[in-house]
């Protein structure tokens, strides 16, 4: 079993441990709601988003007359469909399009359509797969192995005969798998038989506008779904699936009888964010970025992760560096929820909303700093501030850990 650096074993299907004050998806729940009633409370026009995700509905007024589950997919999915396959490197005679309510829906119909119980199903990136694929092929009854990077995969497919291979191109630590690992992984997955399904949430873009690779079905997968709310796309916070027109039609199939299919009434804004999409906009989204990184830089030293497209600070070194600022020697909470305290400080005390509070639970327990939208920085006084801000909110977490029923309070508002 995986444990972090403080020897807390990781919870059930999460790449973190948690703790006893945020010890279930149910207290993910609450501390969503607490960040939303700061929303409330401060007003929507003062809040900044840095998520590096946009989950708007790109529509006009005009629009909102026809956004009706009848008319809107019937004026819409044929440009919808024609779209998306362009977007995604599809042809239309082979390859088909199905919108889901969101990526992890779309994952967990393909495997609902794709995977026997008793099957195996190895998954593989450069660390580790996304949650929602640990989640899906358990909730099939298949045995899923997680491997990470190309020898693994290669050492573990040898002895073993998968139904379905989940590929990351994009992993959840935003590391990039490069493309001749990617055509291997696909070339031994056929050898074995297996389908090849890419979990191409943010890559789907950042592949093809930031390192030059080619579009998601031309990496020659059978299938795979794509984010509609990742860099350089505006929302819904859809998933788009393409691929296979056989393999399409059983999971779109299994995503109505499950109820994970999109409202079709918003199918007219899935074709205006496909309409709007830029591959600039991927490259200044993570400019601004690196930016942030160079500011963080010198506050933070090697306690700051980056990729090529976003900056990190590992939960393990968020709880390392509080401790140190609030002259803590034992940690009276887990890196998660030291993680979460700083986000929800940030939230609380600089009006930034981070990407901690979108997943429930999150599929990390690092602070994620990633595309962020230069109007938005500069909106909020630029890249200095921000990091200043960081810093300034770690070293309050370090005071609250010496009165954990204070940190408590501050994600629950529960306590004193």
């Amino acid at each position: 079993m995986a444990v972090d650096r403080f020897g807390n074993p990781h919870a059930p299907n999460l790449p973190y441990a948690r703790g006893k004050i945020l010890a279930s998806t149910e207290d993910d729940f609450r501390k969503l709601e607490l960040a939303w009633s700061l929303i409330r409370e401060r007003g929507p026009r003062n809040i900044y988003i840095f998520t590096g995700l946009e989950h708007s509905i790109p529509l006009s007024a005009e629009e909102l007359e026809f956004a009706d589950d009848e008319i809107g997919p019937a004026l819409s999915f044929p440009r919808l469909s024609a779209l998306a396959l362009e977007h995604l490197g599809g042809a239309p005679e082979r390859d088909d399009v199905a919108v889901f309510n969101r990526l992890t829906g779309a994952t967990m119909a393909t495997h609902l359509a794709l995977v026997k119980p008793g099957e195996v199903v190895i998954g593989v990136s450069e660390s580790h797969s996304h949650p929602s694929v640990v989640r899906a092929a358990g909730q099939t009854g298949a045995r899923f192995i997680d491997t990470a990077g190309f020898a693994a995969f290669r050492d573990t497919i040898a002895t073993e005969r998968p139904s379905l291979v989940v590929l990351t191109r994009l992993a959840v630590t935003y590391d990039l798998m490069p493309l001749d690992a990617i055509a291997a992984v696909v070339r031994l997955a056929h050898d074995k038989g297996a389908l090849v399904y890419i979990d191409d949430a943010g890559g789907a873009r950042v592949g093809p506008a930031a390192f030059g690779q080619p579009r998601m079905l031309e990496l020659g997968v059978d299938i795979g779904a794509t984010g509609l709310d990742k860099y350089g796309t505006k929302g819904p916070r859809f998933g788009l699936l393409a691929g296979r027109k056989d393999l399409v039609g059983r999971i779109r199939a299994k995503g109505f009888e499950f109820g994970m299919e999109a409202r079709q009434a918003l199918y007219p804004a899935v074709v205006r964010t496909l309409e709007q999409y830029d591959p600039a906009r991927v490259r200044a989204l993570i400019d601004t970025t690196k930016r942030i990184a160079a500011e963080l830089r010198p506050l933070l030293g090697n306690r700051l992760r980056e990729t090529p497209t976003t900056v990190q600070i590992p939960a393990d070194d968020i709880l390392d560096l509080a401790m140190a600022r609030g002259g803590i020697g034992k940690a009276p909470v887990v890196p998660y929820e030291a993680s979460a305290a700083l986000s929800m400080l940030l939230r609380r005390e600089h009006n930034m909303l981070m990407v901690h509070f979108v997943g429930v639970p999150p599929g990390t327990a690092d602070l994620l700093i990633k595309f962020v939208p230069p109007e938005t920085l500069e909106r909020f006084g630029g890249a200095k501030k921000y990091a200043d801000a960081v810093d300034a909110a770690l070293t309050k977490v370090g005071e609250l850990l010496r009165e954990p029923q204070r940190l408590k309070h501050l994600l629950l508002g529960a306590g004193p």
